[in-house]
């Protein structure tokens, strides 16, 4: 170990994460305190990481993270994450962030912090690549000064900001390629809730647990959409078709337009959804790149509408992962087996139901056969809901029927997953 180039020691002394790890291990000699001094790069405080984060008090926390972090001399990521028990000061926050500005790349700070400051200012026109923040506020940005010219990746939290100060946020970002919200306290005027967002860079944009009447995403580059447990009355994004992947998940839209080229999708995932499906047809038909498909939990708004495997087949014909969720509406499938085509490029089916019945056997049944060259099967179920003595006897017999199905397909491998 005496012959390591102290530069590899810091590096080394930079992947154990927690603070605590790294200064007992700094003081193994002197030359691993040189390595913690000037070679350090990561730095990680986390409630979870140490019992006796919890009993100190704030003032003494506060001074520990300072007498740490005023040690090193060339900190790149700074990561300080504490539970609701702790609430810091802005002072020694503001501390921090002035000495280690110079060389920071990525910034994780969620500590609840009084009085609020504009966190923002401290950080603009620096290296900053990566921005996480949690718990905070922000207020009054402006683009010309609070510029990041390096920024790719933004994360807000429990975040409370307006509509305007997070459209001209992003207009500062000229690089910016990831944008994360989380439960945000976004304020929109009182005449119209609605919001705009333009990035001339984003590729990445996911948006959990909020609510809006209208939300616009104008965003050329944009691959990945997220979107979770939100309610919006309109949503639309604005690009190039460049969209790769779709996610929805527990969210209610009335109107999700998602532009006209989609013929870039590669992953569409939907779940716990209402839609109308031949809207939502109309939008994904055209993705014939499409290698993987999921509706799991989705109700069509129209009782009398039925996805069968032939239209999955012939619109998706590079299909390789297919997920479906079981359910059976006054006796009719939500997903049919009609058509003779084949999914020959499916090598995982993953098939599941919400409350278990006869029909179920039959369908998995038929999806096999519709999936020469599949490898891998995995069944999903709710095996709590099965409580009275008819649903048990279905279920013995499933059982039954799948172990003869495992028989005569031995090619593929049969996995379960119960709740």
């Amino acid at each position: 170990m005496e012959n390591l180039p102290v530069e590899v020691i810091g590096n080394i002394l930079s992947h154990l994460g927690s603070a605590r790890d790294v200064v007992i291990a700094s003081a193994t000699c002197k030359k691993w305190r040189e390595a913690w001094r000037s070679h350090l790069h990561t730095l990680s405080f986390n409630s979870c990481d140490w019992p006796i984060y919890h009993e100190l008090t704030n003032n003494r926390l506060e001074i520990l993270i300072t007498q740490t972090i005023f040690q090193t001399k060339a900190l790149q990521c700074l990561k300080i994450f504490m539970d609701d028990v702790h609430e810091f000061s802005a002072a020694p926050v503001i501390a921090w962030l002035m000495y280690t500005r110079d060389f920071l790349r990525q910034l994780h700070y969620n500590v609840r912090t009084t009085p609020n400051f504009n966190i923002i200012e401290k950080c603009g026109r620096q290296k900053l690549e990566v921005l996480e923040l949690a718990r905070s506020s922000i207020v009054g940005v402006d683009p010309f000064y609070q510029k990041f010219p390096c920024l790719k990746s933004l994360s807000l939290s429990f975040v409370s900001i307006s509509a305007l100060d997070l459209s001209l946020l992003l207009s500062a970002c000229p690089r910016l390629e990831t944008l994360s919200l989380f439960s945000p306290e976004i304020a929109v005027s009182d005449s119209q809730a609605s919001m705009e967002l333009s990035s001339s860079t984003l590729k990445n944009f996911s948006v959990e647990s909020f609510g809006l009447d209208k939300f616009v995403l104008e965003a050329d580059l944009l691959e990945n959409l997220h979107l979770k447990d939100c309610t919006f009355e309109d949503f639309e994004l604005i690009g190039k078709g460049t969209l790769k992947v779709l996610k929805v998940d527990d969210v209610s839209v009335i109107h999700l337009d998602i532009g006209e080229n989609t013929e870039n999708l590669e992953i569409v995932d939907v779940s716990n959804f209402t839609i109308m499906w031949p809207k939502f047809y109309h939008m994904i038909s055209k993705a014939s790149k499409l290698h993987r498909l999921r509706l799991w939990g989705v109700v069509f708004d129209d009782e009398d509408e039925v996805v069968d495997l032939e239209t999955i087949s012939v619109c998706f014909p590079q299909l390789m992962h297919l997920s479906l969720s079981y359910d059976l509406r006054d006796g009719v499938l939500n997903y049919g087996l009609q058509g003779l085509s084949t999914l020959a490029n499916v090598v995982v089916l993953e098939l599941g139901w919400t409350s278990i019945s006869d029909l179920f056997s039959a369908w998995v049944a038929g999806h096999l056969e519709r999936c020469p060259n599949l490898k891998k099967l995995v069944i999903y179920g709710f095996v709590s809901e099965v409580k009275t003595h008819e649903e048990c006897q279905i279920l013995a017999k499933f059982t039954e029927i799948i172990l003869h199905l495992g028989r005569k397909y031995m090619h593929v491998k049969f996995e379960f997953e119960y709740e």
